[in-house]
């Protein structure tokens, strides 16, 4: 989509909401652009009637009818100002409601495509692009081209003879922008670009502010921010330079412009032809017509840069979710909580290029090799299921495609017999609940972590929640107990701890299927022991998938699914599976001489 394109259809979607906060604004430029008109009218009465003819009578009367000009002119701005701000402010919130609902409807690997700073970027600056495009077309193309007109009106009136010699500069102004236009786009997506790179380098600082630290990176990351630091200033300094360049082109031809009309005025004043009066009116006119003039030879260059940024944010707004609930989606008619997979296929789709200027490959990306190949497997209602299996085998795939965070290529993944292509989104991710080996916590307190469970949950509920996962004893040594700020991601806490309060969290939910993504791997004797006893009281009574790197925690398992490749290899309990032999087996065997050996 060209320039053209983009801007109207920012337009078309902008001005139904707000054309009556526009139209009112539009009225008071016309206001504004009268009363500089009357500006550069009433200097011939000035002169005329102060300085040649003296007239007395006169000077209250021209005095106050300044005055009155230049009340009314600077209420009308205050009122268009502040109006157009409102609607841009209005703009900017609408746009990045959107553009962040987007991002929440996207599939899961929308995120391998659009890191952080990208996003963040987008939902701040491209908003702002989106507002400043349209206010500066209409300042532009509304004020100051209305003032342009009163103006020339007024010199047109005056004299058309020097109002033909002053717009004579006009065709070489518009040949110098257009030259201009084609250097912005390039420049202003290389600085969108830079800024992207300073958000996600604050972001790895941050977040991995340990490896940086451990590995002595602090210089590596310095250069690394500062190299992008420095992109942006460069390629800022050159925008800028392109924005700025239509001023000394404006100012030479203001001063040719100007020049000839005072030499043509001038002898016909000298000869008689023309009142002084007229000729200042005349001049009024054209200085202060110099200003619309010269920034609406500016409107293309600016206008072109924001619609870069207008341009990034269409690109988010349009990326169409890859996952949707069907029209006719009804909600998930839970009975047992049975989990069924039959002849899933699944394969990751390859990255998505971002790059506005892109060409399609003529060649088909290579694609990766499947993650599930003709899997099909149960988890009985009210029993442990374990997915064990080496790595890529596809346990966390199997997962996701449970939660609907992606759709099979083929096959189904049915609960209680319904297929979940054909349920609501809420009802399926209400009647689960998943523990991670990785819990995310929000950057909010301890009981505002506990009840992102279930948003309407009772002070009450939360404790009972937190007592039942075994943390109410380190949340009761926390400075401001369940009201103490965690920080991001649980910081402040150790592994542990974070364990125990998303165990909290997913009993508080009180969903019927559980899914635990080995969420005792990383801890230490101790706490995996209080955790597995927290998760042993969470597990009780519900359709629980546990995916198992430790087999040792799975030995309990009512039914042990092992996959290898994308498909299910055994199947059956501990016992039986160690007395098949297989793959279950040489696993099994290998931890456990890990463990005899350590």
């Amino acid at each position: 989509m060209g320039p053209r394109g983009i801007l109207w259809r920012l337009v078309s979607e902008s001005f139904p909401t707000y054309w009556r906060g526009y139209g009112v604004a539009v009225a008071l430029m016309v206001v504004v652009a009268g009363m500089t008109g009357l500006t550069a009218w009433i200097m011939r009465d000035v002169i005329n009637e102060l300085f040649v003819d003296r007239n007395r009578e006169a000077i209250q009367l021209i005095a106050f009818s300044i005055f009155v000009i230049f009340m009314v002119k600077g209420i009308a701005a205050y009122g268009q100002m502040v109006i157009l701000r409102c609607i841009g402010n209005a703009i900017i919130a609408d746009v990045q409601r959107r553009m962040f609902d987007q991002v929440l409807a996207q599939r899961i690997d929308f995120f391998d495509s659009f890191s952080l700073g990208d996003l963040a970027t987008r939902l701040s600056k491209n908003a702002q692009s989106a507002r400043d495009a349209l206010t500066l077309m209409v300042t532009r193309l509304g004020g100051d081209a209305m003032t342009l007109v009163a103006l020339i009106t007024v010199m047109v009136i005056q004299n058309p003879m020097m109002s033909l010699i002053a717009l004579l500069v006009a065709p070489p102004a518009i040949l110098g922008v257009t030259a201009l236009l084609r250097k912005v786009k390039a420049v202003a997506k290389k600085e969108f670009i830079s800024q992207t790179r300073i958000v996600s380098t604050v972001q790895e600082a941050a977040l991995g502010a340990r490896v940086v630290k451990a590995f002595g990176l602090e210089g590596h990351m310095r250069d690394q921010m500062g190299g992008a630091i420095d992109d942006v200033r460069r390629r800022a300094d050159r925008l800028a330079m392109i924005q700025a360049a239509p001023m000394p082109l404006m100012e030479g031809l203001a001063g040719v412009m100007i020049g000839s009309v005072v030499l043509f005025a001038g002898w016909k004043v000298v000869e008689g032809e023309t009142d002084p009066g007229a000729f200042f009116s005349f001049l009024t006119a054209l200085l202060l017509a110099y200003d619309p003039a010269r920034r609406l030879a500016q409107l293309s260059v600016l206008l072109r840069t924001h619609l870069v940024g207008v341009e990034l944010m269409y690109q988010l707004l349009d990326q169409a979710p890859r996952i949707k609930a069907a029209p006719d989606a009804k909600p998930l008619a839970l009975r047992d909580g049975e989990i069924r997979l039959e002849g899933v296929h699944f394969r990751y789709a390859g990255r998505t290029d971002t790059d506005l200027d892109a060409a399609p490959s003529e060649e088909a990306p290579a694609k990766a090799p499947p993650a599930l190949n003709d899997l099909t497997l149960t988890a009985p209602a009210g029993k442990v299921t374990a997915i064990v299996g080496p790595s890529g085998a596809g346990k966390s795939t199997l997962f996701a495609l449970i939660e609907r965070f992606y759709d099979p290529d083929q096959g189904r993944v049915l609960i209680d017999g319904h297929d979940l292509a054909g349920v609501t989104f809420d009802s399926l991710r209400g009647a689960l609940s998943h523990v991670s080996q990785d819990s995310f916590l929000f950057d909010g307190t301890v009981a505002e972590n506990i009840r992102m469970g279930r948003l309407d949950a009772t002070d009450d509920e939360v404790r009972a929640a937190a007592e039942a996962a075994n943390a109410a004893g380190f949340i009761a040594a926390l400075p401001k107990g369940y009201d103490t700020p965690l920080g991001e991601n649980g910081a402040r806490l150790s592994g542990g701890q974070r364990q125990r309060l998303a165990i909290a969290r997913a009993m508080l939910r009180r969903a019927p299927i559980l899914l635990l993504d080995e969420p005792t791997s990383a801890l230490d004797a101790e706490t995996e022991a209080r955790v597995a006893e927290a998760l042993g009281r969470l597990m009780a009574g519900r359709t629980t998938l546990v995916i198992a790197h430790r087999l040792a925690t799975v030995r309990g398992a009512d039914k042990i699914h092992v996959l290898d490749a994308g498909r299910v290899v055994q199947s059956g309990t501990h016992d039986s599976l160690m007395a098949e032999g297989g793959l279950y087996a040489r696993l099994s065997a290998l931890q456990f001489s890990g463990a005899a050996a350590e």
